[in-house]
């Protein structure tokens, strides 16, 4: 999905409350992220929830792929995988081939799969299905985002929720607070001999002032944002880094962004940011293995770097898309919008394997899979496992829960 995509969803969606959509509302910059890390640090001891948004229907048949059921291969038989070409999990199932970096994080028990995540009667339009996602609502519309109400529940503070998406999302969105946008360019150094003298007015000096010193802090404050988030600061400097992040994706170079924030420690307990392109139609096996490759390169990156630090290891990523697809194919050797699918935890605070009971494939409901898992029981376990909020003050009365999928 494209920012005009995104755009057209934000206002679709309904979901109009606080400062989502209010122009510049929730802008923050580089001086707000790095005084509040000054400020009031991320605790090395507290969670963080990373949620990837897979606009456009991931096929999630595709992805964790049931490749010995004979249903699977009779429903797709130009579009299925066989048993050999996938990365065996067990149970029958295996990881698309494009994500090895997650079969090793399967195989370090850092990846969980809940299995048959959906909501009970389900939508099949795209803008429908991801404001009941994002809004956690799936029987009312609902004014507010899942994350925007955790503000609204535990403060109003916008640092606390970011997105580093071209447009904050819905889910972000309360009824009095709303997340932070953060721009992923602008900030721009000096190179070069005027580079070394711009450090070095950074440097504290014996006997200055006290304004001298808060002056020569911030500038120092600049330099040490431009070493931590590198290319995600934008600028001539980063050019070089940016052509990588285009080879690596756009995905990757969220996260870098939230990988570099996390280690400053920011005081953000909620990030967003997402990949689109999942409204494989037709031609879904190579769109869909390349856009997977692509999610996997970026997720087993992050979760690496994120392990090798005190504050990194508490950071749990949450992975979903707003429906999976049918069961079979179309003509156009590609699936069209289907019910249930998979959802991703990955970190060193997940215990890895699989959650929830796999769909059946010949009991099904209308040509779709049956949902076995309320995307809700996902909601709430993060909310008070990672975040640590009674999920009432989210979610109602919902009382499901993944027990045992995070570590206590």
């Amino acid at each position: 999905m494209d920012t005009i995509t995104r755009r057209r969803f934000l206002t679709a969606s309904g979901v109009v409350a606080a400062g989502a959509i209010a122009a510049g509302a929730t802008r923050l910059n580089w001086s707000d992220l790095l005084s509040a890390a000054h400020r009031d640090p991320l605790r090395p001891d507290a969670g963080v929830l990373v949620v990837v948004t897979l606009y456009g229907g991931n096929d999630g048949l595709n992805t964790v792929v049931p490749a010995a059921d004979h249903a699977y291969q009779d429903a797709r038989p130009h579009l299925a995988y066989q048993p050999q070409e996938v990365l065996d999990l067990g149970e029958g199932l295996g990881l698309n081939p494009g994500m090895k970096g997650l079969k090793r994080l399967w195989d370090a028990k850092q990846l969980a799969v809940v299995r048959g995540v959906g909501y009970p009667q389900p939508d099949h339009s795209h803008f429908r299905s991801m404001a009941i996602w994002q809004t956690a609502s799936p029987g009312s519309a609902q004014t507010t985002g899942w994350l925007g109400r955790w503000l609204d529940a535990t403060g109003d503070d916008p640092l606390r929720a970011v997105s580093v998406e071209p447009v904050l999302p819905p889910l972000l969105a309360g009824e009095r607070a709303a997340g932070g946008s953060l721009p992923a360019g602008g900030l721009q150094l000096p190179k070069g001999q005027l580079g070394v003298a711009f450090a070095g007015l950074g440097s504290p000096q014996p006997g200055e002032g006290t304004l001298q010193a808060r002056a020569a802090k911030s500038l120092a404050d600049l330099q040490n944002a431009a070493h931590v988030l590198g290319g995600a600061t934008g600028g001539k400097a980063s050019a070089a880094k940016a052509g990588q992040q285009r080879t690596r994706g756009a995905l990757a170079a969220q996260l870098d962004l939230v990988a570099g924030l996390v280690e400053a420690g920011v005081p953000t307990r909620a990030y967003s940011v997402s990949l689109g392109g999942f409204d494989t139609h037709a031609d879904e096996r190579g769109t869909q293995e390349r856009l997977l490759t692509e999610l996997d390169g970026a997720l087993a990156g992050f979760v690496d770097r994120m392990g090798r630090g005190d504050r990194g290891r508490q950071v749990v990523v949450l992975v979903y898309s707003e429906f999976g697809r049918r069961v079979r194919a179309n003509a156009s050797q590609g699936t069209d919008h289907g019910t249930a699918g998979p959802v991703f935890l990955l970190g060193q605070g997940v215990r890895g394997g699989f959650y929830g009971e796999q769909p059946s494939l010949t009991d099904l409901g209308g040509g779709d899979l049956k949902e076995t898992t309320d995307f809700r029981d996902v909601y709430a376990t993060v909310l008070e496992g990672v975040l640590g909020t009674e999920a009432g003050k989210i979610l109602g009365d919902h009382r499901g829960r993944i027990d045992g999928v995070l570590n206590a």
